[in-house]
Order: structure tokens, then C-alpha cells, then sequence
């Protein structure tokens, strides 16, 4: 189990994370955001898109925790999400909005759990069981990653 000072330094990673997003993207033209952060990945704009989607998803599953006894957590293909029209195409914009609000709410959400709540547990059918310290770990980290796969294209490339 992981500290309160542990649980808290993450919960500041997830509430700094859309103002990340938005330094890491600001004054990119679309050329910029169709660039691929390596060879074969997904674009800038589908990394932000992404963040949006997959961080939903983080928010339903919590919310899913901690509402029911041992919830299945559906999985989604997060490839093919990332690969539809608005994922490729759509501006950034509202992405970034979704996790301006959806980061505000989750911080609100995390900052509020008692020690027990961290235990809640629920199971996801490709990875096993899962519970709310676990989803506070993952996306944590998860963000940061992509912040720093935009952060180093924009480097390589001397945007």
C-alpha cells in the first residue's frame, strides 16, 4: 500500500497533467500536430485525443470502484479509438478541455477517498484485478509518458 505523501504526489501529477498537455502543444501548427512523436506511433493530435479518451475511461472505472462490489471493467481497443475520423482530425481543442474539467472532478474525487477506498477492487478481463491505488499509479505515469513523447518530438524536430 502506498503512502498518504505517495497517493498525494500522484493525485498533483493527475491535476497538473491538462496544463502539461497545453504547454507541450501550444504554438504547434497542424503539420506539427500530424507528426508522428516515432515511427509508426500515433500522431501529436492522436496523443492528446488519446489522453482525453483513455482518462475518461480512468474516470468511469473509478467511478465504477467505488460504487459497486467488484465491477468487470470493460476494455476498449484503444488503436481503434485513436484511428477514428475525430482522433486523426478534429482539433485539440476540446480534448484539452475535456481534461481540463475531467482532471479537476478526478483530483476532487481522489483528494476526498479514505484508506479503505484506495482497496476497493474490481476486475479488468485483460489484466486482472484492479483497484483504485492501482488506477492512481497508471494514470499518474500515464500521462506524464505521453506529455514527454510530445515534449522530445518537439526537441528532435526544434519546434
Amino acid at each position: 500500500m502506498l503512502t498518504k505523501a505517495e497517493r498525494d504526489a500522484m493525485i498533483v501529477k493527475i491535476e497538473r497533467l491538462p496544463d502539461q498537455v497545453e504547454e507541450a502543444v501550444r504554438g504547434l501548427a497542424d503539420s506539427q500536430l500530424d507528426t508522428p512523436y516515432r515511427d509508426g506511433g500515433w500522431t501529436v493530435r492522436q496523443v492528446v485525443h488519446h489522453l482525453a479518451d483513455s482518462h475518461l475511461n480512468a474516470w468511469t472505472r473509478m467511478k465504477l470502484l467505488l460504487t459497486e462490489e467488484n465491477p468487470t471493467i470493460k476494455p476498449y481497443d484503444q488503436e481503434k479509438w485513436a484511428d477514428l475520423p475525430d482522433g486523426k482530425s478534429h482539433p485539440i481543442q476540446s480534448s484539452i478541455l475535456i481534461l481540463k474539467g475531467l482532471h479537476a472532478r478526478m483530483t476532487a474525487l481522489l483528494r476526498s477517498r479514505s484508506e479503505a477506498d484506495w482497496d476497493r477492487r474490481g476486475v479488468h478481463p485483460e489484466s486482472g484485478p484492479i483497484t483504485l491505488q492501482s488506477l492512481l499509479v497508471t494514470y499518474s505515469k500515464h500521462g506524464e509518458n505521453h506529455v514527454g513523447q510530445i515534449t522530445e518530438l518537439r526537441k528532435k524536430m526544434g519546434w
